[in-house]
């Protein structure tokens, strides 16, 4: 029996394998090492019923975890797993690696993640390439569900909407300027909060202004991580991977249009293609 796990910041997918055949499933919150300490991660993982149930059994477990980038940060996560699922070899890589193999298995090409963070890489078939792109929700993420949660956030406090969606933001979030404020500089799991407010870009998606608002943030992604991949790496066949790629991908592709840009795919959830490879 195997486990594939694809976290991000918000949330971590979880899919259990026995003999090729998915045999379990289930969603925790994020357990990104830079937000989250082992104690608190395994507290999370000992909330889930399907994970308790299971945990004996796996004798794999393939992780791919924002924030696990370094050789130190990966140890740890697999330390940290260990305790858990006392019976399983653990392999953590981050999420960008994840998500490269989602997207392309053993080819190459450039992948983009936008979900709730963001990022690019070239992937060479075997490693995603070095960047500088992972700065985080406060110095980057541009595209991403922190990112449009930031913009819509600045737009409602500078009183930019639009009177009609400033009312129903008002009357969804019960939300002022203090509260806001107060929520973003003194409360904790910031990047979550921002990425909340996806839901309401979900359901005013057809509103021009939110339109707008995705389509500039979109066009901030390909300015700062796509195009200068591209440039480094022509040719090559592009893919992208995340919620917020998959949920908007009409935009995405609109956006890459201008660009002169074709997207080859868009994979909203990896953890489906993660389990396809590692199950064979």
């Amino acid at each position: 029996m195997i486990a594939v796990v694809y976290s991000g910041s918000k949330s971590a997918f979880w899919k259990i394998s026995n003999e090729g055949k998915t045999v379990a499933e289930c969603t925790i919150p994020g357990i990104n090492p830079c937000f989250n300490d082992p104690k608190h991660i395994l507290y999370l993982l000992n909330k889930e019923i399907t994970l308790i149930n299971h945990a004996e059994r796996i004798k794999k477990i393939y992780a791919f975890v924002a924030g696990t980038s370094s050789p130190g940060m990966q140890e740890s996560m697999a330390n940290t797993l260990g305790q858990f699922f006392r019976n399983s070899k653990i392999k953590v890589n981050d999420d960008l690696y994840g998500a490269s193999i989602a997207a392309c298995y053993n080819q190459s090409g450039i992948v983009g993640i936008l979900g709730s963070g963001a990022n690019c890489a070239y992937f060479d078939g075997k490693r995603p390439e070095q960047n500088n792109f992972g700065l985080g929700y406060i110095l980057g993420d541009e595209g991403s569900a922190n990112y449009l949660g930031k913009i819509l956030l600045k737009q409602y406090l500078e009183d930019k909407l639009p009177q009609d969606l400033k009312k129903q933001f008002e009357e969804r979030y019960n939300v002022d300027r203090p509260l806001v404020l107060e929520r973003i500089y003194k409360k904790p799991n910031v990047q979550n909060y921002l990425s909340s407010f996806l839901e309401f870009y979900i359901d005013k998606r057809n509103n021009k202004y939110i339109e707008q608002l995705i389509d500039q943030a979109f066009e901030r992604y390909f300015s700062t991580y796509l195009m200068p991949t591209v440039k480094q790496h022509p040719g090559q066949e592009i893919h992208f991977v995340g919620t917020v790629a998959g949920t908007f991908q009409d935009r995405l592709r609109l956006v890459a249009q201008k660009h002169d840009v074709h997207i080859i795919t868009i994979t909203k959830e990896p953890i489906h293609n993660l389990l396809h490879y590692y199950s064979n």
